[in-house]
């Protein structure tokens, strides 16, 4: 008698029904209770629409139901290619940095935060291996039920939480990602709080955020275009600073066009 061939459909289908190892992973590491939903991501926010203030078109954008479809190949390559100018990095540019600047390793634990549609997550999947775990945090939950339908390594497990505070143990991750969000947050620096709170000693970060140029005409437009958008403008060497004051150590910054790529690592203990 003939079989048939399990489709998508039916992958998927079971997917959700069994949820992977990776989300009981994750939800020993987190400082409440979440539900698993049918799309494949754990909602540490319930029936809040949004976590925290909306800071303008640029984010309520990422919001939408429309949005997701187009952000990976299309929304997000055009308008980092805008921001970053001629010369700077391209996506997967941005993804090879990332991974290479967190310094992964098999069997780590690493944060993406505000991942949108998982394409770092996934490569961060990747990087860490089965025995590791790669976590993508966003608000939105259009966003993450796209990244939760792409083809993930089984190391990944999506979260919907507040980015600003996202709800982990102290010290329990090896690397934080956040890239092209920071400055869309309407607490930046309890953001960066939050994040040298969770980050392990020795662990690293990478920030991918504005950065103001120093030509005053240019200046003035860019802080004009930033409060049309609801984005932050941050001075150049700004972010390096919030990270030294915290501690970091190993800092390193690169710039192009209104963008600034910065990280760090947490000390070891002596």
């Amino acid at each position: 008698m003939p079989t048939s061939r399990p489709t998508d459909r039916d992958r998927s289908a079971d997917r959700k029904a069994t949820p992977p190892a990776s989300q009981d992973r994750l939800a020993g590491l987190l400082t409440s209770p979440v539900n698993a939903t049918a799309e494949g991501f754990l909602d540490g926010l319930g029936d809040v629409p949004q976590a925290g203030p909306t800071t303008g078109i640029a984010q309520r954008l990422m919001r939408t139901t429309l949005l997701p479809q187009v952000y990976e190949h299309y929304w997000r390559p055009t308008l980092g290619r805008l921001f970053k100018g001629p010369f700077g990095p391209s996506m997967d540019g941005e993804v090879r940095l990332a991974t290479e600047l967190l310094a992964l390793r098999p069997g780590q634990v690493v944060l993406d935060v505000a991942c949108g549609t998982g394409r770092f997550t996934r490569a961060f999947g990747e990087a860490v291996g089965d025995e590791g775990l790669a976590i993508g945090l966003d608000g939105a939950r259009s966003m993450l039920a796209r990244a939760a339908a792409e083809r993930n390594p089984s190391s990944v497990a999506y979260l919907r939480a507040d980015a600003v505070r996202p709800p982990l143990e102290e010290s329990t991750v090896d690397a934080i990602c956040c890239f092209a969000a920071l400055h869309l947050f309407a607490e930046p620096e309890r953001a960066l709080d939050s994040f040298a709170r969770i980050l392990r000693p020795g662990g690293r970060i990478v920030l991918l955020t504005s950065a103001r140029p120093g030509w005053q005409p240019a200046r003035l437009a860019g802080s004009a275009g930033g409060i049309l958008s609801g984005q932050r403008m941050f001075d150049r060497g700004e972010i390096a600073a919030s990270l030294r004051a915290r501690g970091f150590i190993a800092l390193s910054e690169r710039y192009s066009g209104l963008i600034q790529i910065v990280a760090g690592k947490r000390p070891e203990p002596s």
